[in-house]
């Protein structure tokens, strides 16, 4: 979700991010900011004035991740509707052999 609201080249105030994301902790986006930031996705960029101001942008790698995702947004979107998928067969049971 962070990534997605950090796209394009946006650059989004921790309290922004907390806002965009429903349900998310301070504590959750804390860790996930840090271990984005520790793998060289995001980027944090602290301003030092009164009150402190700190933002977030991705870094150009971070960046590279948008076709993957993308790509992963058109999986999701092209899902089977529930009634589809009772018509679709269990991918975890076995395969019938044909009959010869």
């Amino acid at each position: 979700m962070i990534l997605f609201h950090l796209f394009g080249g946006r650059i989004m105030r921790f309290s922004d991010l907390e806002r965009a994301i429903p349900g998310i902790s301070q504590k959750m986006l804390i860790q996930q900011l840090r271990q984005m930031e520790g793998d060289g996705i995001v980027r944090r960029i602290v301003h030092h004035q009164v009150p402190p101001k700190v933002e977030y942008a991705l870094t150009d790698w971070g960046q590279d991740l948008c076709p993957a995702l993308d790509a992963l947004l058109t999986w999701a979107a092209n899902r089977p509707a529930p009634d589809d998928a009772a018509d679709t067969a269990d991918p975890g049971a076995p395969a019938k052999m044909a009959e010869t």
